[in-house]
């Protein structure tokens, strides 16, 4: 069957679902180029828009062969009769960056004037030009045409010649009442079509209402484009595929760019921070304002310029556009494209001897309190060369780690593609594939292998599916009070801050080795007292909203809810002499928080300890192969050094905070959980014991996810030793190779198979639920991140815990009293046992067998 007869049935197909044909994949494009050769070619308006419109732009391989082709005709080395050489300038220029700059520089000396002025006029649209910036500072010296892309560069044009964000924008309200999370706008269960934007956007919303696709396109109807409206937006996990989805159905498409949208308004009485800097990232209006007066199938007018909001020509909300430079970031496409333009535009201009401009709007920066710095604020200021930062400061801070996980690898790559890269800047970039490793679908098999070679041609670092959650590996990578970012809400460094993002922020802090910040407010949390016997870090997690509910500093419900953390830096301290897999459990459920980053203030024996045993990991990880090895070298180097001298930032004596919050944990002497299903919602074991609204029976238990460590799971094999099969249906999923390894040398996964457990390789797992699912309806104890309907399975009921009070519910069936419980850990957990439990993989301390066995 011939390309066009393939290509129209895939069109047809895809139709049937009401979404467009899959772009044209390298070899198709190539099949495409010969039928444009052809003397005559059939149908050739057709083939022109297949190739004008159907292939990926940047540095997608398609678009080599694409920009390969039209650079022969502009140079007259091939002939077509349905693309001139001028069309084809042209339609260079639609392809962002990449493969097309060079051809378009060479046609600056095309001996055509027509060429040559059209390759001016496109090359003065492009912004990923990159090191090609210096061929045309060069080339302007003697060639008017590149004289004119510098000069326009200079002026801004790129940016001027662009639509300003209009005056008064007229709506028709599409609202989801109460909380909307990005598990609601992109599914886990779908995440392997997260990178097929348009089908993905066919799954938002299934679960949480009728139709949802029917009622936009019935609203479509009134003439109006759609604002997605909400009481809270966007919490849970930093997905661009969120975004992607919310898109997809209310923004407008890009020339040239298939399957892909931009523009759109979300409009939140509260939006989730990273939702809202995602959708800032790729050209929406995100708004926060009073959705009381709003509801589905109204129309509104707003004025973004004023603030206001009105109804049948009433006004019925204010909100002030923030920050300030938002309205840019929209006329520019994004704030990515903003800041993009802005570095090309100060290039030119200082290549041209010409002072500042003032055509793009100055972030607003607080004036100097003249008060101290928190310990995030000197972290963050040290990743800017600044002895710190205040809050409401715009930077755009070095981020020296990033990470990236598979379920949003795709969209990563993809958007690397689209800044056209063709190496990482940031001096380490990681990815992984813990979501898709124990039960892969054909789409991640080919991700397993296509995703490491792309990461590693570009001198980043690719773990192996089975390897493990990137978060425990990731943190093990980390140089400590530096700065980071993450394709994933838990990308929470406990010896270091991180800002996680949606997978647009992330490509962009990869490629260039920064990222755009406005910083953060803090809330101080402090623990006092002694930790009683019996209760565990994840009780403390649990403590900090309990505490906060108690102050009226958190609501569980969502109309006019209150979150003192959401957007805010969770800043940590009391607890020195933790360890640095310990501190993680408090960094890392700071995303629960909804907030925007976490510090956790430790000595600096824990982080010696922890990077002297990381020095050890990343060097058997070089003799192993992993790749890039000049990467790992580069920080083993770095942490080295750190080591000669082992000093970390402290946070001065009168740092502001936004609110100081004391978790006495004297007072704490119960287990604390997160109830079905909102990990805002805590209460201790007897308050749940005692509300009859909250179920008893535990039907399933899952030990795993990057909240536990290997402690947990030798306490679990502990409680269960010598009791015969679990009374709940048992999971137990280890962070890392590492950990399965020692723990089945250590005879737990014995005991585990004892208890009728279900064990899986290291990963995610049920903590996502985008593979194997709990039943249908079960009630279920999980130490996971967090609980949200339908998560783990359709109607499930999950508890939130620590992997001992797990243990004792898995034993028995039940939630436990706190007798009950304390009992049985104080008999299997305390005394000398405990040393030996909670032991934690020291990597510099064993033999070089050893350690090959636990990288096996």
């Amino acid at each position: 069957m011939s390309l066009v007869n393939k290509y129209r049935a895939h069109t047809q197909e895809r139709a049937q679902l009401g979404i467009p044909p899959l772009p044209l994949s390298a070899a198709e494009t190539r099949e495409l180029v010969e039928l444009l050769k052809a003397s005559a070619p059939q149908e050739k308006e057709y083939l022109l828009e297949l190739f004008t419109e159907h292939v990926s732009p940047g540095v997608d391989d398609a678009a080599l062969e694409k920009a390969a082709f039209l650079d022969a005709i502009v140079k007259g080395e091939v002939s077509c009769s349905v693309i001139s050489a001028l069309a084809a300038v042209g339609i260079l220029g639609t392809m962002l960056g990449g493969y097309n700059v060079k051809p378009m520089i060479d046609a600056l000396s095309s001996s055509d004037s027509a060429v040559a002025a059209e390759a001016a006029a496109m090359l003065k649209k492009t912004l990923l030009v990159y090191d090609s910036f210096d061929v045309v500072v060069g080339l302007a010296k003697t060639n008017r045409y590149a004289a004119e892309v510098l000069e326009s560069w200079a002026n801004g044009e790129w940016f001027t010649s662009r639509p300003e964000l209009p005056e008064k924008v007229t709506l028709t309200v599409f609202k989801v009442p109460g909380e909307t999370n990005t598990d609601d706008l992109s599914p886990a269960s779908e995440a392997f079509t997260r990178s097929d934007i348009p089908l993905h956007a066919l799954s938002m919303l299934g679960s949480k209402m009728d139709d949802p696709i029917g009622t936009i396109a019935k609203l479509k109807e009134k003439g109006h484009p759609l604002a997605y409206v909400g009481d809270v937006v966007g919490t849970g996990s930093s997905r661009k595929s969120g975004i992607n989805s919310v898109q997809w159905h209310l923004g407008q498409d890009i020339p040239a760019v298939p399957n892909k949208r931009t523009g759109g308004v979300v409009i939140g009485s509260i939006i989730a921070p990273i939702f809202f800097n995602t959708a800032e990232d790729s050209g929406a209006l995100p708004i926060q304002a009073d959705v009381t007066s709003m509801e589905t199938g109204e129309v509104i007018v707003v004025y973004p310029a004023k603030g206001i909001i009105e109804k049948s020509g009433l006004e019925i909300a204010r909100f002030s556009l923030s920050p300030n430079t938002i309205a840019d970031e929209v006329r520019a496409g994004g704030r990515i494209a903003l800041i993009i333009g802005r570095t090309l535009t100060a290039k030119a201009r200082k290549a041209l001897g010409l002072g500042e401009i003032d055509i793009f709007s100055t972030p607003e920066q607080p004036a100097d309190s003249g008060k101290g710095y928190t310990l995030a604020q000197k972290m963050i200021g040290k990743a800017c060369g600044l002895p710190g930062v205040r809050p409401g400061m715009y930077v755009e801070p070095e981020t020296l780690t990033v990470g990236s996980q598979d379920t949003t690898g795709a969209m990563t790559r993809d958007e690397v593609k689209e800044l056209a890269a063709l190496s990482f800047s940031a001096d380490l970039f990681m990815q992984s594939f813990c979501h898709t490793a124990a039960y892969p679908k054909p789409s991640d098999v080919k991700l397993h292998r296509s995703l490491p070679y792309f990461v590693m041609s570009r001198g980043g670092v690719a773990l192996r599916p089975g390897d493990g959650v990137i978060h425990t590996w990731l943190n093990r990578m980390v140089l400590p009070d530096t700065l980071g970012t993450g394709g994933d809400s838990h990308t929470r460094f406990p010896i270091g801050v991180s800002f996680p993002a949606g997978s647009g922020l992330v490509a962009f802090a990869g490629v260039t080795g920064t990222m755009p910040l406005n910083v953060p407010e803090s809330v101080l949390v402090r623990f006092t007292g002694e930790l009683q016997d019996g209760i565990t870090l994840r009780d403390l997690v649990n403590a900090i909203p309990y505490v906060a509910i108690k102050k009226g500093l958190l609501t569980v419900e969502k109309k006019g809810k209150k979150n003192v953390f959401a957007g805010r830096v969770l800043e940590i301290e009391g607890l020195p002499k933790l360890k640095v897999e310990q501190a993680f459990e408090l960094s890392d459920a700071s995303a629960e928080r909804s907030a925007a980053a976490c510090t956790v203030r430790l000595d600096k024996e824990p982080v010696i300890e922890y990077l002297s045993s990381n020095v050890k990991l990343l060097e058997q990880m070089i003799e192993n192969g992993y790749g890039d090895p000049d990467t790992l070298r580069r920080r083993i180097g770095k942490m080295q050094e750190w080591l000669k001298n082992p000093t970390l930032l402290e946070p001065d004596a009168d740092a502001e905070y936004a609110e100081v919050i004391e978790v006495n944990m004297s007072e704490i002497t119960e287990p604390i959980l997160a109830c079905p299903n909102d990990p805002d919602d805590v209460a201790t074991l007897s308050e749940v014991l005692l509300d009859e609204s909250r179920p008893k029976q535990i039907n399933e238990v899952f030990v795993g996810s990057c909240m536990t460590n290997i402690g947990h799971f030798r306490a679990l094999g502990e409680v269960l030793r010598g009791r015969g099969p679990a009374s709940a249906r048992l999971w137990v999923v280890p962070p890392t190779k590492m950990d399965m390894n020692q723990l089945i040398a250590e005879g737990y996964y014995s005991v585990f198979g004892a208890a009728g457990a279900r064990t899986e390789i290291p990963g995610c797992s049920l903590c996502m639920g985008n593979q194997a699912r709990v039943a249908d309806n079960a009630v279920v104890f999980s130490t996971s991140t967090r609980n949200f309907d339908n998560r783990m399975g359709a109607g499930a009921q999950v508890y939130l815990g620590s992997a001992e009070l797990a243990a004792v519910a898995a034993l028995l069936g039940h939630l436990p009293d706190k007798d009950e419980y304390l009992e049985v850990v104080g008999r299997n957990l305390s005394g000398e046992k405990r040393n030996d439990i909670y032991r934690y993989l020291n990597f510099h301390t064993v033999k070089a067998e050893e350690m090959s066995m636990l990288m096996d």
